[in-house]
């Protein structure tokens, strides 16, 4: 990828400046005011069917579930995410307790909605938000042991940021997402 040359000029600010960070100040505590608007941003995702398929595993620094999951972190996100001021499980309900039957067909893509909803919550409250799946999935799965037919799927590390934004950011073009990964008609 390469640097976009295209201006952010009319993107909403709260998007223009989200960046992932891979440091976090380890001071930066998530409270439980914020925890909930952060849940609440979440909870009005839109969803197929307003089925809402989503669930969280929250997980502060000092509380027990934080212990559960940082064993779980690959050495290449325990680097950073342990700083954070939230690690957020993120789980989606693809199936209808513990059958075959599918209960969302687009639950993973409704996951993301709602964490997307998170991040840019947490923007607006001047948290940072890097979203990662560097962690043992089948030992963090054991370990949280979620409910039949519940999956997780990615992890959400959010808090305060260490050091400035990047000045630059690798992106595609407007125009290369228009650039069909498909055939064009004839």
């Amino acid at each position: 990828m390469r640097p976009d040359p295209e201006p952010r000029g009319g993107l909403h600010p709260l998007l223009a400046a989200r960046f992932s960070p891979r440091r976090f100040d380890p001071a930066g505590r998530v409270d439980d005011r914020a925890l909930h608007l952060l849940l609440e941003a979440a909870r009005w995702a839109p969803s197929a069917g307003n089925s809402q398929p989503w669930g969280f595993f929250t997980a502060r620094p000092g509380e027990p579930g934080h212990a559960r999951v940082v064993p779980h972190l690959a050495p290449s996100a325990a680097r950073w995410a342990v700083d954070a001021g939230l690690l957020v499980v993120a789980l989606t309900r693809r199936h209808v307790d513990g059958s075959e039957v599918v209960y969302s067909e687009f639950a993973d893509y409704d996951l993301g909605q709602a964490v997307a909803h998170m991040t840019v919550q947490a923007q607006a409250m001047g948290l940072a938000a890097h979203q990662f799946r560097a962690f043992d999935l089948e030992g963090l799965t054991e370990e949280l042991a979620p409910s039949p037919g519940w999956a997780v799927v990615s992890m959400v590390a959010l808090g305060r940021a260490a050091g400035a934004p990047p000045v630059t950011r690798d992106r595609r073009g407007v125009a290369e997402l228009l650039a069909a990964p498909w055939s064009p008609a004839e």
